[in-house]
């Protein structure tokens, strides 16, 4: 075994600043800012568009310590992730430490950062094994560079949505074994009111029929898969730009127009949600019908 152990993390720190920057998700920070100032590594599950980034800055931040973004998909091979000699160099100067570029699991090592790797579950199995060893030792051997020792401030927090089994991978029980999980939801639409409120500024009916159609296309019949709130983030940011591009003034005595409303909608969520199978209609009616339905169930409340 490693003779690093992990060094505690400021808890405090880290929910202090999580307050302040994340929306209704004061028990998942505590909860993960405890399990990493305990030294644990943690799994995160939950859709996308949840917050899970912003959470994890925000306790990095506070915590004092950096956050080593990974994108998890079919192409992170080990090589990738540890890193690899520098193929030029190597052939004037032969493997050298030098000529070593370090990929982000050894940066997050030696700098003693946490590591986060989104979409965990798409990550090939040996690359896996490599965070496995990690896990297990605090350290690893990289071929003709030596020995990589973790720093005791150095984490694991790996993120994947348990619901896309496509292109997905099996998290072994091995890795689960070594980690901490947290499942992170979708949040309730008063949290997520705030959430589109603060990041478009737009108008108060506008923003409530966005988030309406979001959650309406999560238990849609029709939809395999729904849009996170960042669906409703774009509806309103394109249709407050296509008012400008109409000549429509908005204001709390002009809303935005039906048909403006519309084509913001269809522009920004076609893209994020998934036909059921064996739907018979394009994704652009019912996309369509959702926009309407949200509008018409706000304008009976």
């Amino acid at each position: 075994m490693s003779t690093t152990t992990a060094q505690r993390l400021d808890v405090t720190g880290m929910v202090h600043v999580a307050r302040a920057r994340v929306v209704a998700r004061i028990r998942e920070a505590e909860v993960v800012a405890a399990a990493l100032s305990a030294g644990r590594n943690v799994l995160l599950e939950g859709p996308p568009g949840t917050g899970k980034t912003t959470l994890l800055r925000s306790l990095a931040d506070g915590a004092g310590v950096p956050l080593v973004l990974v994108e998890g998909n079919a192409e992170l091979t080990p090589t990738r992730l540890v890193g690899h000699h520098d193929a030029s160099r190597v052939l004037t100067e032969d493997y050298r430490p030098e000529n070593f570029v370090p990929g982000p699991l050894t940066r997050a090592m030696t700098d003693g950062a946490i590591l986060y790797v989104e979409e965990f579950n798409r990550v090939p199995e040996e690359t896996m094994n490599v965070l496995l060893g990690v896990l297990s030792e605090r350290e690893m051997h990289v071929p003709r560079f030596g020995r990589v020792t973790a720093r005791p401030t150095f984490r694991l927090v790996a993120a994947m949505n348990p619901f896309d089994a496509v292109g997905t991978a099996r998290v072994t029980p091995a890795l689960y074994d070594r980690s901490c999980r947290v499942a992170m939801g979708y949040q309730d639409e008063p949290a997520e009111l705030a959430v589109v409120a603060a990041a478009t500024g737009g108008p108060e009916g506008l923003v409530a029929q966005a988030v309406r159609a979001v959650r309406i296309t999560r238990d849609h019949a029709e939809l395999r898969i729904g849009s996170s709130v960042r669906g409703a983030i774009d509806s309103v940011l394109i249709a407050l730009e296509l008012a400008t591009v109409r000549g429509q003034a908005i204001s709390p005595a002009h809303p935005v127009e039906d048909t403006t409303g519309l084509d913001a909608a269809l522009a920004a969520l076609t893209g994020k949600v998934t036909l059921a199978d064996g739907a018979a209609r394009p994704v652009e009616d019912v996309v369509g019908d959702i926009w309407r339905r949200a509008g018409e169930e706000l304008g009976k409340a």
